[in-house]
């Protein structure tokens, strides 16, 4: 067990003592928890949490779709042609600065919002937490995130 000291040298290096893994693990469970649904939606997870930042905020320029998702452009560009292929966005370059492109949901992929509500209730059931724990969590971890990105 880890205690508030340092972690004893012959400890140091077990993998089951490193946040970084159960972290990539834990994101690997849960992409694979949501693949069956996803699939339903015809959606890869990066793709639907492109359609959850724009359900957020639809308009967004690639660069702060980006930046929302903490993804670069050779990601997110062929992530976004994926998804205008299927019809759910349509990109358009900005009127005063043909540099930027708008991403904007279409009306189906407005429509596929109203599908995908089902999806956080899987880690919601297959967890067995609380909503109060899941969301206290996901507040921990994005703490961390931020303090670490500083």
């Amino acid at each position: 067990m880890v205690t508030k000291t340092a972690i004893a040298k012959d400890q140091a290096l077990r993998l089951d003592n490193q946040l970084c893994f159960a972290l990539y693990s834990a994101s690997l469970s849960i992409t694979k928890l949501y693949k069956p649904v996803l699939d339903e939606l015809g959606l890869t997870y990066p793709q639907y949490i492109a359609m959850l930042a724009l359900w957020e905020e639809d308009g967004l320029s690639v660069s702060e779709l980006g930046a929302r998702l903490r993804l670069d452009s050779g990601t997110l560009t062929p992530l976004l042609k994926r998804l205008e292929a299927a019809g759910l966005v349509a990109r358009q370059r900005a009127e005063h600065d043909e540099r930027r492109v708008h991403v904007t949901l279409t009306a189906a992929g407005r429509r596929l919002r109203a599908k995908a509500e089902k999806v956080p209730g899987c880690l919601l059931e297959a967890s067995r937490c609380t909503l109060g724990e899941l969301v206290q969590l996901t507040q921990q971890v994005q703490s961390l995130r931020d303090r670490i990105a500083a």
